[in-house]
């Protein structure tokens, strides 16, 4: 918290884009003053802040795009497109950069190089170039100085977090580990070389399937000869976005209608492999990042962003998918909770009852009208309402399959998710469950049982002789066990008070009714007088408490 304690140039010129925009509560925050309940300003007004902060904010703004568990879906749209207004490097200063990584002149390695940037994000700019081969080649470079500025607003953004910590906000969420990840997310693009390794790990994931046909979907070549932390060196693919293609802008619909069905189910099933099959997963998949090239295949660019999904967790979403396509309330229930990091539903019934609420919406529509990226979303709203908290990357599985599927619509209108699972969901059940080599997975089976029947009689003989030994311990706790206890011993007790009322009135009507003498009389009256009494306090007694029903 000290680096916002200290008035640098910085700051200031953060404060005063958010009093330019309008946000009270950062406001608030930034000059020290006692803040209202958290309030996040329009998505747009969030946008300008951004944007007007500069690159590493615009980073910020597109990794926070990501987390739809943590912002609302108007939010994420908004975010989604973020781009920085940032002008180009001049080339003298690229060209230094690159002969700097390289260790040698251009001229030594490119015949050509266009000095004009085709494109310039928050981080780098690429320049399209040939190599001495022949070979076209993108050159991705980083900004130089750019890893400075980094440095300096992570500083702020961490101390900003650490403020937002101490609010109601903070409560339900770490935002001190939130923002760790993020900084952790900006520190790793600042390395080319980590987006080279996710790329060629994609490649060799998507170079086999019994799915799709590989050959139809390419991931570019990294050149690792030429490729350094600050520069990277990938093949040159021709072609557009695929949203620009002329299948998608063609005036003879009907006769692009089968290839953009084709185009479509690959780019299904291929990430339907990545997240279910690889658990690893291009997640930055808008239109911008999906080309169709020159030559009628499909490729995947920019694999700076990736997600990763265990086994299990695998599985558990497999089983949201038929949940969500069942309409099953309690079945989602139980599966948020299988997923959930920490914290418990304020009620299981609430839970299921707000799942029943959301799954209700759908019950009268088919299922190419279901939107089912929609969903996801508001199953992390869901659990958000509910103070569960989900992994992280339940948020960026949620992105990735509503960027997939808003390209797919837009692609191919007539798309149902549905129809493009259906096929593969037999072979991945079979997968999940007997793994790549069945063989292996049998084996390693029968090993598990062979140790547990080797076990099983050594444990039993343990339990058994500390039955008989009397120091097995069981350490039970029920809940509301003592006022079970409570009510036990007053109705024991009442019951006690009846029995003993009533014997001593069938006492003084015996002695009554075979009485000779005075005494044997007053004898009576008394023991009828004390059950009367006993009578009378065990009504009062009853009335007071009132459990007379």
């Amino acid at each position: 918290m000290s680096s916002l304690t200290k008035q640098t140039s910085r700051q200031r010129e953060i404060v005063e884009v958010v009093f330019r925009n309008g946000w009270g509560y950062m406001r608030s925050l930034l000059t020290g003053n006692k803040a209202d309940e958290p309030q996040l300003p329009p998505p747009a007004v969030l946008r300008n802040i951004l944007t007007e902060l500069g690159p590493v904010y615009v980073k910020l703004g597109q990794l926070l795009s990501t987390r739809p568990d943590l912002l609302p879906g108007e939010y994420v749209d908004t975010l989604t497109d973020l781009q920085a207004n940032v002008p180009q490097v001049p080339w003298e200063e690229v060209k230094n950069l690159i002969e700097q990584e390289l260790g040698q002149s251009i001229t030594e390695v490119f015949t050509d190089i266009n000095i004009e940037a085709i494109a310039a994000g928050s981080i780098g700019q690429v320049h399209q170039a040939t190599l001495k081969n022949g070979q076209q080649v993108a050159l991705k470079v980083q900004r130089p100085g750019i890893d400075v500025v980094v440095a300096q607003d992570i500083s702020l953004i961490k101390g900003l977090a650490e403020l937002v910590a101490l609010t109601d906000l903070g409560k339900d969420y770490d935002m001190v580990a939130i923002a760790e990840e993020f900084t952790t997310a900006l520190q790793a693009e600042l390395d080319f070389t980590t987006e080279g390794k996710y790329t060629e790990q994609l490649s060799r994931n998507l170079s086999s399937s019994k799915w799709f046909d590989p050959q139809q979907l390419i991931i570019p070549k990294i050149y690792w000869n030429l490729t350094t932390s600050k520069l990277l060196v990938i093949e040159w693919l021709e072609g557009v976005p695929i949203l620009s293609s002329k299948l998608c802008n063609s005036e003879t619909e009907e006769q692009t209608k089968k290839p953009r069905r084709e185009i479509t189910t690959l780019l299904f099933r291929a990430f339907f492999q990545q997240i279910y099959i690889d658990g690893f997963f291009h997640a930055d998949p808008h239109p911008g990042n999906i080309f169709y090239l020159d030559n009628g295949r499909v490729a995947l660019l920019d694999c700076g962003m990736v997600g990763r999904l265990d086994p299990r967790t695998q599985q558990i979403l497999t089983e949201m998918l038929l949940a969500i396509v069942d309409l099953d309330a309690r079945r989602c229930s139980q599966l948020t909770l299988e997923l959930a990091e920490s914290g418990q539903p304020l009620s299981l019934d609430r839970l299921t009852n707000d799942y029943d609420k959301m799954l209700r919406k759908y019950y009268n529509l088919s299922l190419d009208q279901i939107n089912f990226s929609e969903v996801f979303y508001e199953i992390l709203q869901i659990a958000k309402n509910n103070k569960i908290r989900l992994p992280s990357n339940m948020g960026l599985y949620a992105k990735t399959l509503a960027n997939m599927e808003g390209v797919a619509r837009g692609f191919y209108p007539e798309i149902n998710l549905l129809d493009q699972i259906k096929p593969l969901m037999t072979d991945l059940f079979r997968r999940q469950l007997l793994g790549d080599s069945p063989v292996e997975t049998f084996l390693r089976t029968a090993l598990d049982f062979k140790s547990l029947s080797l076990r099983s009689p050594r444990l039993t003989e343990l339990l058994l002789d500390r039955v008989t030994s009397e120091t097995l311990k069981w350490n039970i706790t029920i809940k509301d066990l003592d006022s079970l206890r409570r009510s036990l011993d007053d109705s024991a007790n009442r019951l006690s008070f009846s029995v003993l009322v009533g014997s001593l009135i069938m006492g003084a009507a015996i002695i009554s009714a075979q009485s000779q003498t005075t005494q044997l009389s007053f004898l009576s009256n008394i023991l009828f007088a004390a059950a009367s009494f006993l009578g009378l306090w065990l009504v009062i007694s009853i009335l007071r408490s009132g459990n007379l029903r």
